[in-house]
């Protein structure tokens, strides 16, 4: 039940969901690259308060095993939540994919329009970690939308009811239980990446 073979087959299974969610993403990337002054406000504020964030882990005792803790923490919390709240029909899987994709979006212009190296974010700054963790929180994200579209389904009326729907939602539960194990985990090990290998390459 909990193999990662499961998993993955499972996602294939999410298809559409995996599909938007991406998709999502993306256009949000895209939306925080060529955000509006107001917008751009708002997204400052949270990559200010992500570095001050940052300098504080940086000032402890041990900044590995900071960075380690509230990256993964952040990250896992986060994840589930959007997650089992798509029962809310889908509304923050929708924002939390549109939010980080925005931030991701502006960082990058914020970092080329200050003659910043583009290249060294990327590939230093986001890849080593991001190759896991992005993918990651797409997959919650479109967790979230699938929960949120059956729930859709389930109150429209003229759709079928009984065992039917029944079926639907035990199988729906139970991909969201072996998803959620798989990933935590794939979290963790972006987690140590991020606390490791990224910040040594950023330092």
């Amino acid at each position: 039940m909990y193999r990662f073979t499961t998993f993955l087959k499972d996602l294939g299974t999410i298809r559409g969901a995996l599909i938007v969610s991406a998709v999502l993403f993306v256009l949000a990337i895209a939306a925080g690259w060529n955000a509006s002054r107001e917008i751009q406000e708002i997204l400052a504020g949270e990559i200010q308060a992500l570095a001050e964030t940052s300098q504080n882990l940086s000032a402890s005792d041990n900044p590995e095993l900071s960075f380690f803790v509230f990256i993964f923490l952040n990250n896992a919390i986060k994840s589930l939540i959007v997650m089992f709240a798509g029962l809310l029909i889908g509304i923050i899987p929708f924002v939390f994919l549109a939010m980080n994709g925005m931030v991701l979006g502006f960082l990058m212009e914020l970092v080329r329009a200050n003659g910043g190296d583009l290249n060294e974010l990327i590939f230093k700054g986001l890849l080593p970690h991001g190759i896991i963790e992005i993918p990651v929180l797409i997959i919650a994200g479109a967790y979230g939308l699938m929960l949120g579209a059956l729930v859709i389904r389930s109150i429209l009326p003229g759709q079928k009811k009984g065992e039917a729907l029944g079926l639907k939602w035990r199988t729906a539960w139970r991909k969201t239980g072996t998803a959620s194990l798989w990933i935590l985990i794939l979290l963790f090990v972006a987690a140590i990446i991020e606390s490791t290998i990224t910040l040594w390459l950023m330092s």
